[in-house]
């Protein structure tokens, strides 16, 4: 879920956003939008853009795909989306068919199908990431409680496996080694998922470091000096 928040000062804009979500500060990463200095005749202002970590937001590897789901759009909601999809990959240059590829209750799935995927898709997901902000931004304003999963060649399904792999073996090598890792920057979804892989671990733990949307996930080993 993604929510805006101003103040006069950043931290007055994310207090604003605890206030108001009655969430705690480390539940969400913050980006600032708009930056204005104060002058003699004006006050400063400070939006910011809170990006929240949802408990359901990504995929379960092989739960959501069902034969039994109809791609076809149902509702004006999911007509909206698939539309603004379509449309907004076909002005990019990319062109493609969006269609539906799980429902629930506040959340469904759209996958391009398009000859550009690898392009849409980006470097790690960047680009998908980023066409799935723009959507939510836009249905958001049509129906608040429901979000919607962008993918394309089940890329989400494949990384999210490809994640646990890593925070498995990266663990592995902390545990042998004694000496903690850091991994790569990561967005709120995937150190999520690092952390709960690896919660289950006695001698490792994991935490977030940097600012910003991507951070990055340390993996300790519990029994090292500097632990």
């Amino acid at each position: 879920m993604v929510k805006e928040f101003e103040g006069k000062t950043e931290k007055e804009a994310i207090d604003n956003a605890v206030s108001a979500l009655n969430i705690d500060r480390e539940e969400f990463d913050v980006e600032v939008v708009e930056s204005v200095k104060g002058g003699l005749f004006r006050k400063g202002a400070v939006k910011i853009r809170v990006f929240i970590e949802d408990d359901d937001d990504g995929f379960d590897v092989g739960d959501r795909y069902s034969e039994d789901v109809d791609p076809q759009a149902q509702d004006d909601f999911e007509k909206a989306s698939v539309t603004f999809l379509e449309t907004l990959i076909e002005k990019m240059g990319f062109p493609g068919t969006v269609s539906i590829n799980f429902r629930e209750e506040k959340k469904i799935g759209l996958t391009i199908d398009s000859q550009h995927s690898g392009i849409l898709i980006g470097k790690k997901g960047k680009n998908l990431d980023a066409l799935q902000l723009l959507v939510n931004v836009y249905c958001g304003k049509l129906h608040e409680g429901r979000r919607v999963i962008v993918d394309a060649e089940n890329y989400r399904s494949r990384h999210e496996e490809s994640i646990i792999r890593l925070a498995d073996r990266t663990a592995a090598q902390v545990r042998k080694t004694k000496r903690s890792r850091l991994l790569e920057p990561m967005n709120p979804f995937e150190r999520r998922l690092v952390h709960t892989t690896l919660n289950d671990i006695d001698d490792v733990e994991t935490r977030s470091e940097g600012e910003g949307l991507y951070k990055q996930v340390r993996i300790i080993y519990k029994g090292s000096a500097n632990y």
